[in-house]
C-alpha cells in the first residue's frame, strides 16, 4: 500500500476545502450514481494497484497536512483539451489528521504509510487536546 499527498492550492483553511467539495466535488459522481468527490490530475500513479482501495490522498493546506480522503480508485480520462490524465475518485469522508508542517511541492508525490501522520482521535492528538494545540505541537516538532 502507498498513499499520495497533493498540495491544496488556493484553499486556506480545512472548512473551506469542506465546503469546496460540498459545492462542486460531486460531478463525477452524479453522473455515475455514486456519492464520491474526485479530484483530477495530469498523470496517472504508476503504482496504481498499490493506492486503489487501499491508500489515502492527504491534503496540504496553507503549508500543513490537516486531512486524508480514502482513494477508491484511479480512473483515466481525457480533459476538455483532449490530454490524458487521471481521475482520484475518492470517498467522500475527510479524516482529520494530526496536522504536520509539509513543504511546498508541485503535482502530488507518494506518500509511504511510515511517513503518514496519524489520524486525529486514533489514539493520537486528540485525546482531550485541541486540533489547534495538535497544529502548535506538531509546528514544534514535538508530535
Amino acid at each position: 500500500m502507498i498513499h499520495m499527498i497533493k498540495l491544496c492550492v488556493g484553499v486556506a483553511t480545512l472548512e473551506e476545502l469542506e465546503g469546496y467539495r460540498g459545492e462542486r466535488a460531486h460531478w463525477w459522481g452524479a453522473d455515475h450514481g455514486e456519492d464520491v468527490h474526485v479530484h483530477r490530475t495530469r498523470t496517472m500513479p504508476k503504482r496504481r494497484a498499490e493506492i486503489e482501495g487501499q491508500g489515502s490522498i492527504y491534503w496540504v493546506i496553507s503549508g500543513v497536512i490537516r486531512c486524508r480522503q480514502p482513494i477508491l480508485r484511479l480512473v483515466e480520462a481525457v480533459d476538455e483539451q483532449g490530454l490524458k490524465c487521471c481521475d482520484i475518485v475518492m470517498a467522500p469522508d475527510m479524516v482529520r489528521t494530526v496536522p504536520r508542517p509539509k513543504s511546498p511541492f508541485q503535482g502530488w508525490r507518494y506518500l509511504a504509510p511510515e511517513d503518514a501522520p496519524a489520524d486525529i482521535g486514533a489514539g493520537s492528538a486528540d485525546q482531550g487536546g485541541s486540533v489547534e494545540l495538535a497544529e502548535e505541537l506538531a509546528r514544534l516538532g514535538l508530535i
